[in-house]
């Protein structure tokens, strides 16, 4: 498995992470799979689980995936660095966005509880809120950093601008934005340039474009007979070029099955040379 530092001086991570999202939404597995899908993500060498505390059905089973990270990993916990997400909120099931810096540290503390940990491997605040000054959303997270309660702290569907003023707060280990081959922005927006060259890990969620996305990835033909020709799944390959195409970057592939998340962590072994990359670069424009 190739890794990727978690910011300039952070520990190296697998550059595949497992997300927890689809574990605990609705459409879940039941827990026993849910389970087995973290051990098999382990096993195969990805060491960073991404979740939130918003992952659930609603706010009535809020912090649902923490919980089941935090069961699944009683024994392993050593194998794999959390990074959790605070700032959203599930009222009837809807996502809302709630940075107020008290709310920060409350949801932040029931992260703590949730996760079964005295400290958190990395907190990220999960979307700027229009109705708090950026700078204060960021400046709780710096508190509880300060205080030993959360060790990195992650920013996450930010501009370069945004993570700019960030890093004037606090240091900044990662940016998580969306990425991927229907939603290529941080391609052209400037984001994936400037985390490379500040040494921020850049994770990339929804990579096959979610569970409304993923299902396209049949229409794009040429991909899928590269990857046909290299005797890989498609999603496998696209994990791979996305690894390839920027050395901070690290895809969160969100999986349900065993076999998913295996085939996922399959693309971190997957070593592309440059003339690789660009014949696949050449399919997704086509």
């Amino acid at each position: 498995m190739q890794t990727r530092r978690l910011g300039a001086d952070g520990p190296e991570v697998s550059a595949i992470a497992l997300g927890g999202m689809l574990l605990s939404i609705t459409g879940r597995p039941p827990e026993d799979q849910s389970i087995a899908v973290i051990h098999a993500a382990l096993d195969a060498g990805i060491s960073l689980i991404d979740t939130a505390d918003a992952y659930s059905v609603d706010e009535r089973d809020a912090s649902h995936n923490e919980k089941l990270i935090a069961k699944a990993l009683r024994g392993r916990r050593a194998r794999a660095l959390v990074g959790t997400k605070v700032g959203c909120r599930r009222p009837g099931g809807a996502w809302t966005v709630d940075a107020r810096p008290d709310y920060l540290v409350d949801a932040t503390h029931r992260c703590l509880e949730s996760l079964s940990v005295d400290a958190i491997d990395l907190v990220q605040l999960h979307a700027p809120d229009i109705r708090v000054p950026f700078e204060e959303s960021v400046g709780a997270l710096a508190r509880l950093r300060e205080q030993g309660k959360v060790r990195y702290v992650g920013v996450c569907n930010v501009t370069v601008e945004q993570v700019e003023r960030a890093r004037k707060v606090t240091p900044i280990a990662c940016v998580q934005n969306r990425w991927n081959v229907n939603d290529r922005r941080p391609e052209t927006d400037g984001i994936l340039d400037h985390c490379t060259t500040n040494g921020l890990a850049f994770l990339a969620y929804s990579p096959f474009g979610g569970t409304l996305g993923a299902p396209s990835l049949g229409t794009h033909g040429r991909i899928v007979e590269e990857a046909r020709r290299r005797r890989v799944s498609a999603y496998r390959l696209l994990l791979a070029w996305m690894v390839a195409r920027c050395p901070v970057a690290i895809p969160i592939a969100g999986a349900r099955r065993v076999e998913s998340i295996e085939d996922s962590a399959a693309a971190g072994n997957m070593i592309l040379s440059p003339t690789d990359a660009r014949t696949i670069e050449a399919t997704l424009k086509a």
